[in-house]
């Protein structure tokens, strides 16, 4: 079943075609990475983040199944909307599209970390319902190797 998804998500993406929409937005699978050393993920699926009307590519999600040392600071779901984009809740329906994903990986709950200053994540964070776990400091060691902030708050998203 989960290589059913990870086949459907790469010839989906060869096409250009969308996994998840709501009418509103898409998810267009981008790239694929079975397990990375760097991360400790067991797969990674990075989509674009497409507006249905116009087309136009507004930004990027991340999914990452797995769970390592690596991924508690950095969290199964990283976003990213352009700013011209910005406004419209983009996030939070892009991360509500890939919940079937998710739950087909056998994830009941999935942790979003963002950086305390950043209230725009924090809004996406309360808008899917998370609960702030903690605010954590990101070691040097691992700062350095992702390339992270040196603090990240640790959201909790019960699917």
């Amino acid at each position: 079943m989960r290589n059913d998804w990870v086949r459907g998500f790469i010839r989906m993406g060869r096409r250009g075609e969308a996994m998840f929409t709501d009418g509103e937005l898409a998810l267009r699978p981008r790239e694929y990475a079975g397990h990375s050393r760097v991360i400790g993920s067991e797969h990674t699926f990075v989509f674009d983040v497409v507006e249905c009307n116009s087309g136009r590519t507004v930004g990027e999600l991340a999914l990452r199944i797995g769970d390592s040392a690596e991924q508690f600071y950095l969290g199964h779901i990283g976003y990213h909307i352009d700013p011209p984009f910005r406004g419209h809740a983009y996030a939070s329906k892009a991360c509500r599209l890939c919940v079937t994903l998710m739950k087909t990986f056998g994830m009941g709950s999935a942790v979003i970390t963002t950086d305390p200053g950043n209230l725009p994540s924090i809004r996406t964070c309360l808008r899917l319902g998370c609960l702030l776990e903690t605010t954590v400091a990101v070691p040097q060691k691992v700062r350095d190797k992702l390339d992270i902030s040196p603090e990240k708050n640790r959201y909790i998203w019960i699917l």
